[in-house]
């Protein structure tokens, strides 16, 4: 292959590709992703903390039995500065559940991400929001959009989707599970005005007979748009798919009248190919003698036979086809 056949070649993958990215929306790039939070296990915290509890009240107790009023307001000060400071300590501890994770900031500062289950400690200064970390799944409304010919269809989906990045799905969007209902109802309504409902050409791709290549192409355009939420695309399917009410009987008498049509182009290509063979299967084993007058009738005869729609009525012909 020439130099200049390789760049025509790689011109046309470029725009191929180009092309197929083309209505595929590009997103912003994220500002801040998701990291781990500095933790550590919350059960050597929490009996710390208690010790220092029960430290600061006994301080407290002990000072009521001694004498010296500087001793006693020492054991006092000091007892509750201890409680103070264990009780705060102990505000730091966290319960994560499994499929759950904590977005930990400080002073507005994004900190990082506690995503181990059980008791964790952090920093007592900082905001902890949890976040569901699960599989969900997200069904669309029942959409009435038009199709690439212009007809009227309805249609819906389900996602099965989850957060993959806390940071992104915090941070990003301001509310992740509405932002991603709105952009899945968008990608719905873009894939089914870029496809018919019933291709006409047999090489075109539509929305009933390629569901499963129309979903990936669901799925991608899905991906694109939600990543900026920090948020993965597990799966999606359609779960209706119907002409709208006002066209569906004219419609369904058009995929009659093609159900019909192909029906009757196999019978008559079965009923030549039973033909052919019928003659074939008598000139070799030389049953009769036809020429071509009787030919065209025997042919007439079976192709009535075969392709009619009702049971032939035998005929008895006493003459001959000459007379």
């Amino acid at each position: 292959m020439s130099t200049h056949d390789s760049t025509l070649t790689t011109e046309t993958t470029e725009t191929t590709a180009t092309t197929e990215t083309a209505d595929i929306p590009t997103m912003p790039a994220p500002r801040v992703r998701e990291f781990p939070a500095h933790n550590i296990g919350g059960g050597l915290a929490l009996l710390l903390g208690l010790v220092g509890l029960l430290l600061g009240v006994g301080m407290v107790v002990t000072a009521t039995t001694v004498a010296a009023t500087g001793v006693k307001a020492v054991l006092i000060v000091g007892g509750i500065l201890i409680g103070l400071a264990a009780f705060t300590a102990m505000c730091g501890l966290n319960t994560v559940a499994p499929g759950e994770a904590r977005v930990v900031q400080l002073f507005g500062r994004y900190r990082g991400t506690i995503r181990e289950d059980g008791l964790r400690w952090v920093n007592p200064l900082t905001s902890r929001e949890k976040i569901s970390t699960r599989v969900r799944n997200h069904e669309t409304p029942v959409l009435k959009v038009n199709d690439a010919y212009g007809n009227p269809i309805e249609l819906a989906a389900v996602v099965v989707w989850k957060v993959a990045d806390t940071a992104q799905a915090t941070f990003e969007v301001d509310d992740f599970l509405e932002f991603v209902a709105t952009q899945t109802e968008t990608a719905l309504r873009h894939i089914a005005i870029e496809y018919p409902y019933d291709a006409h050409d047999e090489d075109g791709l539509s929305l009933r007979g390629n569901a499963e290549d129309i979903t990936e192409k669901l799925a991608v355009e899905l991906h694109a748009r939600v990543e900026a939420a920090g948020v993965q695309i597990i799966e999606s399917r359609f779960t209706h798919l119907a002409y709208a009410p006002e066209i569906a009987s004219a419609m369904l008498q058009r995929q009659q009248a093609g159900a019909v049509v192909a029906a009757r182009r196999e019978i008559v290509e079965g009923a030549v190919g039973m033909v052919e063979a019928a003659l074939a299967r008598i000139t070799e084993q030389d049953i009769v003698q036809l020429d071509e007058e009787r030919k065209a009738a025997m042919v007439s005869n079976l192709m009535v036979v075969l392709c009619g729609d009702r049971a032939p009525q035998p005929v008895l012909n006493t003459g001959t086809l000459y007379q």
